[in-house]
């Protein structure tokens, strides 16, 4: 499918009515409360939260917390909550909301990850807290779509954890003043009773994937990877991976993963064994100068698709057959023609999600995202339709001023009418014809 026709299936997905929110009111309240767990039971596997990075959901009530200086995995099981209602995020300050929820001056955060509960229209939001020269503390909330905020106490909340194993040393930095222990785990994929971790180990080859049993039984088997980036032409073991999606490839349970700078590889979940140095399989290069920043994979009715972010360019959305049919190829093995054709193999559609920090599939239809507003800084935490992918109050153009008029058969008068109720502005949806 080309392109073009695969943006056209997306938008007619996007106008279908099961796709259009039940209601069309703003919800703007901001409210905070706390989050209470009992006591965690006595128990060996659990450990200390001293850091709060990347994330995911095993399940709708267990969140499993990436926590670098402990050198350990957290399993947090979540008390139960009702399945929430279809919303739309339109937060345009949650920093601020969130720094008075833990009592906190907002310019002391540092916004890790975020991850959607599963059937909550919940986000869930790891920090860490500043405090000056000494070390900072960890933070969990949960942001649901009418801006309340509930603190998790970390302290409190029942978990098991088990060790990450084979952590970068203390004496171990990067750019003079990161600890490389601090990328120990950059992202992480739950499939089948497994817990895939990418990220950086201690070994000579230290990009590595670690696979935990879950539940949590023993340590994880460890394989290193090397992959050949097309703009250092170079094959490459030390940078990790940054995000990743689990997709079935031809029948095939498949890692698809980026790396910074921006190389698109696979790799197949049955070569993940304990002491295996997988050459992943490079099909893509997405150009250079830009971090992988989120990578979700979703069907809005068109077929499994899967959308990576990045920090300082455009999004790339790719069909799943496409990157199964580039997974059946050889591969790249040569260098891109720096600067005038950045790109390589597999080819990909471009989108307009750049400033996005953190990206989760929020549910069916939306996708939840945290992003920094250009003008304030604040961090702001916004939905998107999955059919269009973008925000269409952040633009001004011909459609938004007073006098304009749409024609009878304007193709674009449903979606501004939808997206405008969506994001808070039903008073200035077009009107139907």
């Amino acid at each position: 499918m080309s392109p073009i026709a695969t943006v056209r299936r997306l938008l007619q997905g996007a106008l279908s009515p099961s796709t259009r929110s039940p209601s069309g009111r703003p919800r703007r309240a901001v409210g905070l409360a706390v989050l209470g767990f009992g006591l965690v039971a006595s128990s060996a596997m659990a450990a200390t939260v001293k850091s709060a990075g990347a994330m995911t959901f095993i399940d709708a009530d267990t969140l499993v917390v990436a926590d670098w200086r402990g050198g350990q995995l957290h399993a947090i099981t979540l008390p139960a909550v009702p399945a929430g209602a279809p919303g739309y995020f339109n937060l345009r300050n949650v920093s601020a909301s969130i720094a008075r929820a833990l009592r906190v001056d907002e310019r002391r955060l540092r916004f890790e990850d975020m991850a959607v509960r599963p059937g909550s229209e919940t986000a869930y939001i790891t920090l860490s807290m500043g405090q000056g020269a000494g070390t900072p503390k960890p933070a969990l909330v949960a942001v649901d779509t009418s801006g309340q905020v509930r603190v998790v106490d970390l302290a409190r909340a029942p978990h098991v954890s088990v060790p990450l194993g084979q952590i970068p040393g203390p004496d171990k930095h990067l750019w003079r003043d990161t600890p490389m222990a601090a990328y120990t785990v950059t992202d992480m994929a739950y499939r089948d009773g497994k817990l895939y971790v990418a990220g950086l180990s201690n070994a000579s080859f230290a990009s590595a994937l670690r696979v935990f049993d879950y539940p949590f039984k023993a340590e994880a088997a460890v394989a290193s990877i090397e992959m050949y980036h097309p703009v250092h032409n170079q094959i490459e073991t030390r940078a990790p991976i940054r995000k990743m999606v689990i997709a079935d490839l031809n029948g095939v349970p498949t890692l698809v993963a980026a790396f910074t700078c921006s190389p698109l590889v696979t790799i197949p979940l049955k070569d993940l064994k304990d002491g295996a140095h997988i050459a992943a399989k490079t099909i893509a290069e997405f150009g250079w100068g830009s971090a992988p920043v989120g990578m979700v994979q979703f069907d809005a009715g068109q077929g499994p698709m899967v959308l990576l972010t990045h920090s300082h360019k455009s999004a790339d959305l790719m069909a799943v057959t496409d990157i199964a049919d580039a997974s059946t190829q050889p591969g790249v093995t040569t260098p891109i023609k720096w600067p005038t054709e950045p790109t390589l193999g597999l080819k990909s559609i471009y989108v307009p999600l750049a400033g996005v920090a953190k990206l989760d599939n929020q549910d069916a239809n939306l996708l939840a995202a945290l992003r920094r507003n250009e003008a304030t800084g604040a961090m702001e935490l916004v939905s998107m339709r999955k059919g269009l992918l973008l925000r269409l109050s952040d633009f001004v153009n011909e459609y938004d001023f007073a006098d304009f008029r749409y024609e009878p058969k304007d193709a674009w008068r449903d979606a501004h009418r939808m997206l405008r109720t969506d994001e808070g502005y039903a008073d200035l949806a077009p009107p139907k014809p």
